[in-house]
C-alpha cells in the first residue's frame, strides 16, 4: 500500500479521507474539504474527538449545543497568520456553514469526553522558528500536548522554498516513554505556487519500509512508522498540517543516529 494519497474530490467537497481502516492503523483520521460559500457540511456524532482547522476562509460552526460564528481569518494557508480551529469532544454532532469559500481540515482520534468543546483562537497558539540556514521552517502549534485533548496533536509547518523540514530525520514509533512515544501521523501538503512539488521520504532503520514520494498540492502522506523528512523544491514554498495520535498523548521523538551530528556540528 502506497503511503501517498492524492486528492479525490467527491460531491460533498471532500477530497482527502483517511481513516484507521483505510490507513491500516489504529488512531489517526484526517479529511480535507473544499466548501463553497453558503454550503453546509454535517458531521455526525461519533466516538472520535475532532479538531476542525479553518485552513482558509470563514465559517459558522455548530458543535453540540455550542455555536461559534465567523470562525477564521486568513484566506490562504500561506498568509503569515495562525489559523482558527474548533476542538469538538466525542459524542457531539457538528455543522459547518461556509460564509466564504472554505478550506477545512477535519482531524480525528479516539475521544473519551474529558475536555470541553471550544474555539481555538490564534492567540492561544504558540509560533516558533526551528532550524537555521536551509533547515529553517516556521511552526504553529494548533493543539499541542500542553493544551487539553484526549488523543489529538495538531501542528502546521511552513517551509521556505529550497529548505528541508522535519529534519534531521526523526521518528516516534516506539512506545518507550520517557525516551520515545508511539504516534501515527498524517502530513497534509500544500505548495505555493500550487503547481509545485516537494519530496518526502518515510523509512525505518532496517529499511523494511523505505518510500520516497514526489508530493503535489493537497496530497497526504501517511507515516505509520519510521523517519519522515521533507524537502521543498526550489521555487515552491511548502506548507503541511500534521495530525498525530497514539496510545499516549506525548510527542517524544528520536533523531536518526547517522544524521543527528548536524544538531551539534
Amino acid at each position: 500500500m502506497s503511503l501517498l494519497r492524492r486528492p479525490q474530490p467527491d460531491a460533498t467537497g471532500r477530497y482527502q479521507h483517511i481513516t484507521p481502516d483505510n490507513a491500516q492503523w489504529r488512531y489517526v483520521g484526517f479529511a480535507a474539504y473544499d466548501l463553497q460559500a453558503g454550503q453546509t457540511l454535517d458531521l455526525p456524532a461519533s466516538d472520535q474527538e475532532l479538531c476542525l482547522v479553518l485552513l482558509a476562509g470563514l465559517a459558522d460552526i455548530q458543535a453540540g449545543e455550542q455555536q461559534f460564528n465567523t470562525v477564521g481569518e486568513r484566506m490562504d494557508v500561506f498568509e503569515d497568520l495562525a489559523p482558527h480551529a474548533v476542538y469538538v469532544k466525542n459524542g457531539e454532532a457538528v455543522q459547518v456553514k461556509a460564509n466564504t469559500d472554505v478550506e477545512l481540515a477535519v482531524c480525528s482520534a479516539p475521544g473519551f469526553g474529558n475536555h470541553p468543546t471550544r474555539w481555538l483562537k490564534p492567540e492561544t497558539m504558540s509560533r516558533e522558528q526551528r532550524g537555521q540556514g536551509s533547515n529553517t521552517r516556521y511552526v504553529c502549534n494548533i493543539l499541542p500536548q500542553d493544551q487539553p485533548a484526549d488523543s489529538l496533536l495538531v501542528v502546521e509547518v511552513k517551509t521556505p522554498a529550497g529548505n528541508w523540514s522535519s529534519y534531521p530525520p526523526h521518528k516516534h514509533d516506539a512506545d518507550n516513554l520517557p525516551h520515545e512515544s508511539f504516534l501515527e501521523e498524517t502530513y497534509y501538503h500544500r505548495l505555493n505556487p500550487s503547481q509545485g512539488f516537494c519530496f518526502q521520504r518515510v523509512f525505518t532503520d532496517e529499511l523494511d519500509l523505505d518510500e520516497t514520494m514526489a508530493v503535489e498540492d493537497r496530497c497526504v502522506v501517511l507515516v505509520p512508522r519510521g523517519y519522515h523528512p521533507v524537502a521543498a523544491a526550489h521555487g515552491y514554498d511548502s506548507y503541511y498540517l500534521n495530525v498525530m495520535a497514539g496510545p499516549t498523548r506525548r510527542w517524544v521523538f528520536k533523531n536518526h543516529p547517522a544524521h543527528e551530528w548536524m544538531l551539534h556540528p
